[in-house]
C-alpha cells in the first residue's frame, strides 16, 4: 500500500484519493489512537484566554462624579462593550476594542443621590442644601457649578449622610444589580456586580467590592459605607459576615496605595496597634489582588525604595497624600508600594503565622467620567471637569490647600487594566481567577503575558506555541505556590512568555522581580533581566543598554523596527538561597511610545513645556509566585 507522501509526491494520484487509502477501519483508529488523544485541545483542563477589564469606574451616579459627569451606568456597560456613546461635553467616543468585562464601581456613599438630585427630586428640593445645590448646578456658570461640585464632595467629609435615606439607596443600588444582569452575556462580556467603599480623609484607603453572583446574590445587603464604619476592618468583618449568612462570595481590592502617606500596607491596624494574627487572616481572604496602577499613578515601585532599578520611576505621584493635606516623607514609602508590601508580608508571616500582604496584582482606571479609557491616544482623563481640549494638559485635576501641590491634568496617568487568565469570560470564572491571584496588572496596553514557576522547566518549554501546557504540567502559574522540590533539584526556574499588543508596541525586555527575607528578619530584592529583543548585551554593571527610541512625539507616532512582537525564556534564579522565604513576579516592559500628551498635542496644535513628558514604556506586571522554606 502506498503512502500518502509517495503517492502525491509521485503525481500518481490525487492527495484525496491517496488519503481515502489510507483511512483504516474505524475500529482500528479507536484502538491504536483513543477519542481524546488526537486532538490537542481535548480533555484540556486550564485558562486558555485572557481577559482584559476594568475594577474600578465611576459614572454620574457616584457623588464626586455625579457633580461633573454626566454620563450614566448604562452607557458605561454600554462603552465597554465596545458601543460608541456621547460623553458628557458632548464629544463621540468610543474605544479601539471592546473590554471582556467591567466593574462599575459607583461610591457607596449617599449611593444615587446625584441623578436624585439633578431631576429635581421634591424630597431633595425641599431642603435648603438641596435646593441650593440644585440652583448651583443648575444656573449654567461653570465657576459655581464647579464650587458646588466641591461643596457636595468635601460633605463625604461628615460623620452622618446630607441626603441618602435607606430607601433611595436600596432603590439605586437594586437598579443597577439589576441593568448589571441585564448587561452580563456569559460568553462574550462580564459585568461584575460591585461598589466602592471609600474612607473618609486624604489617604485612598479605599476599596472596589466585588460580587461572584447576580443580582439576587447582590441585593441581600446594600452598600456598606463610610457612614457605616472608616475602618477597612470593618468593612471586611461585615463582608465575611454577609458571606456567613447568604453563601455568596465577594472580594474586596484596595487601590493603589501610592497615595496613602504609608497607610495602605502598615503593619499596624487601623487603630494604631500591632497587626494581630486575626486581623492578618480577615485582609488575606478578603483582599486576594491589589490595584497597582491607575490613573492617579502607578503603584509598583518607587526609586526610594529600589534605586537599583531603572525603571522604578514610572508615573510616580510621591508629593503627597491624595488631597494635599500632609506631605510625603520617604519613611512612608515602603508602606505604600507594591513590591515592599510583598516583602513586608514575609516579614509578617513569620512573625503572625498569616501573610496578609500574599496578593496578585491588576491595573485599573479609577475614572469618575463612565468611560474605561486609557489606551494613550484614546485618554479621557479622571473627571469629566475637563475633557479632550487644547489645554487640558495643564488644569487642575485634583486641587490641594498648597497651589504647589495641585496635580495638573498632564501628570494624570493612561492607566490601566486588569488581565486575567479565566477558562471562560463569565462572572464565576474571573472571579474565581481573582481569588487564586491568576491575574496581572497593565498600564493599558493589552499585551499577553504567561508565568509558571517550577523546578524542571527546560529550553524545550520555550520553543512550543502553547507554554502554558508546560507550565501548568510542570509547575504553578502566578498567584501560586512552588511544590516542593523534586529529588536533585537545587534551585527553582520560571517559565516566562509574553506576546505584544498588536496595537501597541514591540517588547523591551521581560524582567523577574526578587523579593527576600534573611534568616535575621531583614528583606531584600532584586531586578532581573531574562530575556529582551535585539543582540544587545549587558555591560560590566550587569545592566542591559536601552532598547533605543523611534518615538516621533511632534508627530504622535513611532516604529515598531526595534523590540521584538514576542519574548520567552526559561529562567532559573541564581541566587537561590532554600532557607530564604522569596517572591517572584515577573514585569514586561514595552519599547517607548508616544504618551497620551504627545496625540494631545499633535491634535491641538499645543507645543508642550519640556517637564511635560511625551512619550512612556507601557508594561505589565503578574501576581507574584511565592516560596517557602
Amino acid at each position: 500500500m502506498k503512502t500518502v507522501a509517495a503517492a502525491t509526491i509521485a503525481g500518481l494520484l490525487p492527495l484525496a484519493a491517496a488519503a481515502q487509502d489510507q483511512i483504516p477501519d474505524k475500529g482500528a483508529v479507536h484502538a491504536k489512537v483513543g477519542k481524546a488523544e488526537y486532538s490537542p485541545y481535548a480533555g484540556r483542563d486550564f485558562p486558555t484566554r485572557v481577559y482584559f477589564g476594568d475594577t474600578h469606574l465611576h459614572t454620574a451616579v457616584s457623588v464626586d462624579a455625579g457633580t461633573m459627569c454626566r454620563v450614566g451606568q448604562e452607557d458605561a456597560f454600554r462603552f465597554a462593550r465596545g458601543e460608541e456613546i456621547t460623553t458628557t461635553h458632548g464629544l463621540r467616543a468610543r474605544l479601539s476594542r471592546p473590554l471582556d468585562f467591567i466593574v462599575v464601581s459607583d461610591h457607596a456613599e449617599m449611593y444615587g443621590l446625584m441623578p436624585q438630585l439633578l431631576k429635581g427630586d421634591p424630597e431633595i428640593l425641599a431642603t435648603e442644601k438641596g435646593k441650593r445645590w440644585y440652583d448651583m448646578l443648575k444656573g449654567g456658570d461653570p465657576d459655581t457649578a464647579f464650587a458646588a461640585a466641591m461643596e457636595i464632595v468635601a460633605s463625604l467629609q461628615k460623620k452622618d449622610p446630607p441626603f441618602a435615606s435607606d430607601k433611595s439607596v436600596r432603590n439605586a443600588w437594586r437598579a443597577y444589580t439589576a441593568l448589571a444582569d441585564r448587561y452580563n452575556e456569559p460568553g462574550r462580556f462580564t459585568a461584575l456586580i460591585g461598589y466602592e467603599w471609600t474612607a473618609i480623609g486624604g489617604y485612598n484607603l479605599h476599596r472596589n467590592v466585588v460580587f461572584r453572583g447576580d443580582a439576587s446574590a447582590a441585593n441581600q445587603a446594600v452598600p456598606f459605607s463610610q457612614f457605616d464604619s472608616q475602618n477597612p476592618e470593618d468593612l471586611w468583618a461585615a463582608l465575611a459576615a454577609f458571606q456567613e449568612k447568604t453563601g455568596a462570595e465577594v472580594l474586596t481590592i484596595p487601590h493603589n496605595g501610592n497615595l496613602s502617606n504609608g497607610r495602605m500596607f502598615s503593619v499596624e491596624r487601623f487603630d494604631g496597634e500591632p497587626l494581630d494574627k486575626e486581623t492578618a487572616a480577615l485582609r488575606a481572604g478578603m483582599e486576594p489582588i491589589v490595584e497597582v496602577t491607575q490613573i492617579k499613578g502607578d503603584g509598583e515601585a518607587h526609586p526610594f525604595l529600589s534605586p537599583n532599578d531603572e525603571f522604578a520611576d514610572y508615573e510616580t505621584w510621591d508629593r503627597s497624600n491624595l488631597d494635599g493635606t500632609e506631605l510625603k516623607k520617604d519613611e512612608m514609602l515602603q508602606y505604600e508600594y507594591a513590591r515592599s508590601a510583598l516583602k513586608i508580608g514575609l516579614q509578617l508571616e513569620r512573625k503572625l503565622g498569616v501573610n496578609p500582604y500574599k496578593f496578585g496584582m491588576i491595573g485599573s482606571t479609577d475614572a469618575h467620567t463612565a468611560m474605561a479609557a486609557v489606551e494613550e491616544e484614546n485618554f479621557f482623563g479622571k473627571h469629566s471637569g475637563v475633557e479632550p481640549e487644547p489645554h487640558r494638559w495643564k488644569h487642575i485635576t485634583i486641587a490641594a490647600p498648597d497651589p504647589k501641590l495641585n496635580v495638573l491634568g498632564w501628570q494624570q496617568a493612561a492607566s490601566g487594566y486588569a488581565a486575567v487568565w479565566a477558562k471562560e469570560n463569565t462572572r464565576e470564572a474571573i472571579f474565581d481567577a481573582m481569588k487564586r491571584k491568576e491575574t496581572y496588572a497593565t498600564t493599558g496596553s493589552r499585551m499577553t503575558v504567561r508565568f509558571f514557576g517550577g523546578w524542571t522547566f527546560d529550553d524545550g518549554d520555550t520553543k512550543t506555541r502553547l507554554p502554558a501546557a508546560a507550565g501548568y504540567a510542570k509547575g504553578v502559574p502566578m498567584g501560586g505556590d512552588l511544590r516542593k522540590a523534586p529529588e536533585g533539584a537545587e534551585a527553582p526556574n520560571f517559565l516566562v512568555a509574553a506576546m505584544k499588543d498588536p496595537y501597541s508596541g514591540n517588547l523591551d525586555r521581560i524582567q523577574i522581580v526578587k523579593g527576600w527575607m534573611d534568616e535575621d528578619g531583614t528583606t531584600g530584592e532584586k531586578v532581573y533581566d531574562v530575556v529582551w529583543s535585539g543582540d544587545r548585551k549587558p555591560r560590566a554593571d550587569g545592566k542591559l543598554p536601552k532598547v533605543g527610541d523611534t518615538v516621533d512625539a511632534k508627530n504622535a507616532t513611532w516604529s515598531n523596527s526595534i523590540g521584538s512582537p514576542e519574548l520567552v525564556a526559561v529562567w532559573t534564579d541564581p541566587d537561590f538561597d532554600p532557607a530564604q522565604s522569596a517572591l517572584y513576579y515577573a514585569r514586561v516592559i514595552e519599547i517607548p511610545t508616544p504618551r497620551w500628551t504627545a496625540y494631545e498635542a499633535k491634535r491641538f496644535e499645543v507645543e508642550m513645556p519640556d517637564h511635560v513628558p511625551t512619550s512612556t514604556q507601557e508594561r505589565a506586571y503578574t501576581s507574584p509566585i511565592w516560596y517557602t522554606p
